[in-house]
């Protein structure tokens, strides 16, 4: 998957690595970056998944899986693009100049299908906490998912659907 060749409205099938993190983990990324500390993991390359895990039950990678509502997380995207994140998924209309980001630094914005959270979770083949721990079901997580549905909401030219 090339990103910078995707078009708003088009459905992909996703199988690879996703970082999981909503505002919490981000507002700390913040905060670790203000006070000139590393991150205790990379985001180059990387997908950000804006979502919350449900503890996993017995025999499953993890617990029902959602997208949050993005236009939350739009404060933290330019930190996130210049960390080297190539696209983030999740659900709802983004800031206007969202769009002109997704321009400038070449990404894109996944919608994810909402209130499918358990069917979600079936395409997760493992879960691993990375960072934060201490945020609980808001801590960073990476995720390997196989054939997890996605539609681009807005491509790197800042076309939406």
């Amino acid at each position: 998957m090339k990103i910078t060749e995707l078009k708003a409205g088009e459905e992909i099938s996703y199988s690879g690595e996703l970082i999981v993190m909503r505002d919490a983990a981000q507002k700390k990324i913040e905060r670790l970056l203000s006070e000139g500390l590393s991150l205790p993991f990379s985001l180059e390359g990387k997908i950000v998944f804006y979502a919350g895990p449900a503890k996993a039950p017995e025999g499953l990678a993890i617990g029902a899986i959602g997208p949050t509502t993005s236009s939350r997380m739009d404060i933290y995207l330019e930190m996130l693009l210049k960390l080297g994140v190539m696209a983030t998924i999740g659900k709802g209309r983004r800031a206007e100049f969202v769009k002109e980001l997704c321009k400038k630094y070449f990404s894109v914005y996944f919608v994810a299908p909402s209130g499918t959270a358990a069917a979600l979770s079936k395409r997760v083949l493992s879960a691993e906490m990375l960072a934060f721990t201490e945020l609980g079901p808001e801590a960073v997580y990476k995720l390997v998912v196989k054939d997890f549905p996605l539609l681009v909401a807005i491509d790197s030219r800042g076309t939406s659907i």
